[in-house]
């Protein structure tokens, strides 16, 4: 097969793949997996010679390292030093000493049981993330031991980086080689660290001031792969020296537009990793080694899951937090992968077997997440007292207030509404899931108080039934809606004013049960206008009535922008498009009434004729030939209006 061949094939399966794992919530990486396993020379063996994709996914694992130095931050590593360095430390060193003790029972080397050991000490920091992000549980306890955790699992890569394919030296040379890479290692950061911050900062200003993105993402490539070759030149893992690019530029003012830049090359890079991993998967070995594959599954969640809870228990967590961290983290992740593809020399059976774990591990990991909250209240009874007490409090603050303004997040949206209301003497209780903002804020005297506002129980704990209003200050759509079918079920005549980022969620909220929906990006627009007409001379007063009819309108002459090259393609959008009625158009002739194009889901939101630009014709208007007719629409809706009013 030619490497073009090759390529479009890797392509288009992978495209597929990971469409459908999406389409189930599952992490790309296992598409990828999949991909590979299947057209290796284990399946269908449509790939031909694997190992020329292995030098090019490779640099896959250098972007990933690089973008894992982009995050780290010393002022970060510091105030989370206790859970890091405590908890995260001991996760992994004491997960790898079981696994090396296991593996020796076996009648394996040491050598394999460390290299192993690292491979299943490692969790998935994307997944993970992604679900906490979803479940809004960043700030909560259990969310920081496992964000302090995972940062301590991906520094602890570098050094098992150096030290794996090291293993693979004999017993009596090996202590030298680990000595002489490890201070290889620290001469190599200790001289790039202290030169290399200074230049660094003066190079990427040089290059800023060209003012080019082209030579700005050519000029990071530059730098990861010429320091990657420089470690590799010393001896070490090209990852490493992309972990130290990824450090110097995270302390300089460049470290955001990086990580967008590098985000691309290292997400089709690492997909390429990944399918390489997948082609090592042999489904003829793995059919008779089935029981030993959940065996060693089983393994890995009990073992994992034991000695994180048992480490965060003993480091002063309570029994329910403990527990959620366990179930967290005791699967597998992305590192094992990056991990195990630098292990030589490794019994067939052995490799099949570990692979298949990780991955059959990644897959249950959401479903094990999902139940964790049922474990817990299962088998940990005070958590009920804790929830109970929770309660209490919310309802012991809300005691006594009648007609008050519901808050649902005190973020700094809600910090703001909360002084103007106060300003009015309007009195408020705002729900908040982040301890130290509310601990903040409740010592500086706000009325705040620790609560989950998706809970039906914390909403009426806070006095929902009292309430006057009810205001969402949280951008997420989904909790949105929870919160106001629990809204709709207990007081459906209690208004509810929502934020959300634009006009796109704005129908979906408010036929949730929204009173009012303030969408932040027509609301911005808004002001830039009012500021704007006032100060080329239009009368106060006309500015803002035409601002108290905008809204009143619900926003309806701001609805829906031109898309560009620039704009994200997001299906649900609306947009505007515009149509030119050329000679001969089906449209001509007919009027807005007869075109009909509701039934679309579409509408005419002006039309533009020699020159004129009439907004919101009436339905009896005509159209003519060379009309521009401007529509509103989901990128579906607008196709099909197009074809309707083009037509012959």
């Amino acid at each position: 097969m030619s490497a073009l061949s090759l390529v479009l094939l890797l392509l288009g399966a992978s495209v597929l793949a990971v469409v459908i794992f999406r389409r189930f919530n599952l992490p790309p990486v296992l598409g990828y997996l999949f991909v590979g396993s299947l057209i290796g020379p284990h399946a269908l063996n449509l790939m031909g010679d694997v190992h020329r994709l292995e030098y090019l996914a490779e640099f896959g694992v250098v972007f990933l390292m690089f973008s894992i130095g982009l995050e780290f931050s010393l002022p970060k590593l510091y105030s989370m030093k206790r859970i890091v360095f405590g908890l995260g430390l001991l996760q992994v060193a004491l997960t790898m000493l079981l696994v090396i003790g296991l593996v020796m029972l076996l009648g394996f080397s040491w050598q394999l049981g460390i290299a192993l050991g690292g491979v299943f000490a490692m969790s998935s920091t994307a997944v993970i993330t992604k679900l906490l992000t979803e479940r809004m549980q960043l700030d909560s306890a259990h969310g920081r031991e496992i964000m302090g955790v995972l940062l301590f699992q991906d520094l602890a890569v570098v050094p098992l980086l150096v030290i794996i394919p090291a293993l693979n030296q004999p017993p009596e040379k090996l202590a030298v080689l680990l000595g002489v890479a490890m201070v290889k290692a620290v001469l190599m950061l200790a001289l790039i660290l202290v030169f290399g911050q200074r230049l660094m900062r003066k190079w990427f200003h040089f290059v800023a001031r060209a003012k080019s993105s082209e030579v700005f993402v050519l000029n990071v490539l530059l730098i990861t792969l010429s320091l990657a070759t420089l470690t590799q030149l010393a001896g070490l893992s090209l990852a490493l020296g992309a972990f130290v690019a990824g450090m110097l530029i995270s302390e300089t003012e460049y470290r955001l537009q990086v990580e967008e830049d590098i985000k691309p090359f290292r997400d089709v890079l690492m997909g390429l990793f990944f399918v390489t991993i997948g082609v090592k998967l042999d489904l003829q070995i793995l059919v008779g080694l089935w029981w030993k594959v959940l065996l060693v599954l089983a393994a890995l969640l009990v073992i994992k899951a034991l000695v994180v809870g048992l480490l965060s228990w003993r480091l002063g967590s309570t029994p329910g937090n403990s527990i959620r961290s366990a179930l967290w983290l005791c699967a597998g992740g992305e590192f094992g992968f990056v991990l195990l593809g630098e292990i030589t020399r490794m019994p067939k059976a052995v490799e099949q077997v570990a692979l298949t774990a990780l991955v059959l591990s990644m897959l249950l990991a959401p479903f094990v997440v999902h139940y964790s909250e049922r474990i817990v209240m299962r088998f940990v009874a005070s958590e009920w007292l804790m929830r109970s007490m929770q309660l209490t409090q919310i309802a012991a603050h809300s005691m006594g207030t009648e007609k008050h303004a519901l808050i649902c997040g005190f973020g700094r949206n809600g910090q703001y509404l909360a002084r103007f209301l106060g300003q009015e003497g309007v009195n408020y209780l705002a729900l908040d899931l982040d301890p130290d903002r509310v601990r903040e804020a409740a010592a500086a005297g706000e009325s705040v108080v620790f609560g989950d506002v998706s809970r039906k129980e914390a909403l009426v704990a806070a006095g929902l039934m009292r309430a006057s209003v009810v205001i969402v200050t949280i951008n997420d759509t989904a909790l949105s809606e929870k919160l106001l079918h629990h809204v709709q079920a207990l007081r459906p005549e209690l208004p509810v004013v929502v934020r959300t980022a634009d006009e796109r969620d704005m129908g979906r909220l408010s036929r949730a049960g929204a009173a009012e929906v303030v969408p932040e990006a027509l609301e911005a627009s808004l002001m830039l206008a009012s500021h704007a007409l006032v100060l080329v001379g239009v009368p106060i007063n006309r500015v803002l009535k035409r601002i108290r009819q905008t809204r009143a309108e619900r926003y309806r002459l701001l609805r829906g922008f031109f898309h560009g090259m620039s704009d994200r393609d997001e299906d649900e959008e609306q947009r505007l498009h515009s149509i030119w009625l050329t000679k001969g158009a089906g449209a001509i002739g007919q009027t807005l009434a007869d075109l009909n194009l509701q039934i679309y889901g579409c509408e005419i939101s002006a039309i533009r004729r020699r020159g004129i630009r009439a907004i919101e014709p009436a339905p009896e208007t005509r159209l003519e030939e060379g009309d521009v007719v401007v529509v509103l629409g989901d990128p579906e809706a607008v196709v099909a209006a197009e074809d309707r009013l083009l037509q012959k």
